[in-house]
């Protein structure tokens, strides 16, 4: 599983949430009424620092990150969070990754 956010993105959730250089935002997955990659969750946001963290990318000052226990909701994907203009809001793009031999999960 990779991730990626992007600059704008990262000036959104500073700009949202009043975040500071060092601060930590973290990714869960969560019970959802929408649709996320999985039906019934989403992706949650929490500004706390990491306990167990698996995976983290640092953009424009933020560490993002996902702890070990959630990892599974992104399993066989990656994630790229970008900003969308027109929306005023941060956008998920998940991509299906390919496993050796070719196929995708």
């Amino acid at each position: 599983m990779n991730m990626e956010i992007s600059q704008a993105a990262a000036a959104w959730f500073k700009r949202e949430l009043d975040l500071k250089n060092g601060d930590y935002i973290r990714l869960f997955p969560r019970y959802s009424s929408g649709g996320g990659l999985h039906p019934g969750f989403s992706l949650g946001i929490g500004t706390e620092a990491p306990g167990r963290s698996a995976i983290q990318v640092e953009q424009d000052g933020i560490v993002f990150y996902m702890e070990e226990q959630d990892l599974w909701y992104m399993e066989g994907y990656g994630l790229t969070i970008v900003y969308s203009e027109a929306d005023d809001d941060i956008e998920y793009k998940y991509e299906a990754k390919s496993v050796p031999g070719g196929v995708q999960v």
